[in-house]
């Protein structure tokens, strides 16, 4: 097979996958439309404010089409990160085959891991941090206001803190691959812990609202899942000092 057959072969193999990954998305995307129905999921997902608004508050929609669109765009966020796995898969059979035998044993065990740390930090953030973060929002709230906030708006907002969260959670897999490929030591990323603390808060200061918990809420977890970046990646030294040797 010449170059330019290898070249073709490898095009029509990343549009299967990549076909099947839309597909995989769309039965999930179908599934949910139908049980439980995208209605159903706004109000699993607007339960944490509905329980700290004032009894009998409800949200608003300003927009003429908002009930109809929030809903949707929502249930298709959802089946996205529930068929991620399944995409996450596509691409891993498309790449595995050019990796050499240690890089598959690295890069199958990352995949999994990752996923299970974005997912981690989504739920963290719904099921712990909302509660908490909306009940001190609306304890701060003047008595002379009554909260109802927009639907596209607290979509807006929740999508946010999902992927600030999510993507925290990754931090241990970003500390073990920099170790992995011989980026930084074990030992450099020990010294600088104080500028990874600070630099924590500052993150958690520019993504999260303007309040002292949710800050805390997610820079803890940054500091926390650093320090088991450190020691999952001590571990995997030793594996990548063993294959060298």
């Amino acid at each position: 097979m010449n170059q330019q057959e290898n070249f073709i072969s490898h095009l029509v193999e990343l549009r299967d996958r990549l076909l099947r990954s839309i597909i995989g998305f769309a039965i999930v995307f179908v599934a949910l439309m139908m049980y439980p129905g995208a209605a159903h999921i706004f109000d699993l997902l607007a339960q944490p404010i509905q329980s700290a608004l004032p009894q009998g508050t409800k949200m608003i929609a300003t927009g003429v089409i908002t009930p109809f669109m929030v809903p949707i765009k929502l249930t298709a966020m959802v089946a996205f990160v529930m068929s991620l796995p399944w995409t996450l898969y596509q691409i891993w059979a498309f790449v595995a085959p050019g990796l050499y035998q240690h890089e598959k044993r690295m890069a199958l065990p990352i995949i999994v891991s990752s996923t299970i740390l974005f997912l981690s930090g989504i739920a963290f953030c719904h099921f712990i941090v909302f509660g908490k973060v909306f009940a001190f929002i609306n304890e701060f709230a003047p008595s002379s206001i009554t909260p109802a906030p927009d639907i596209e708006a607290y979509m807006s907002f929740v999508l946010t803190m999902f992927m600030a969260f999510g993507v925290t959670f990754e931090v241990p897999i970003v500390v073990v691959v920099l170790v992995y490929l011989g980026v930084v030591t074990v030992e450099k990323l020990v010294d600088i812990r104080g500028y990874v603390i600070v630099a924590a808060f500052i993150i958690a200061a520019v993504v999260t609202p303007p309040d002292v918990m949710s800050q805390l809420f997610l820079a803890v977890p940054i500091c926390l899942l650093y320090e088991l970046g450190i020691l999952a990646a001590r571990m995997v030294g030793r594996k990548r000092q063993e294959i060298l040797e």
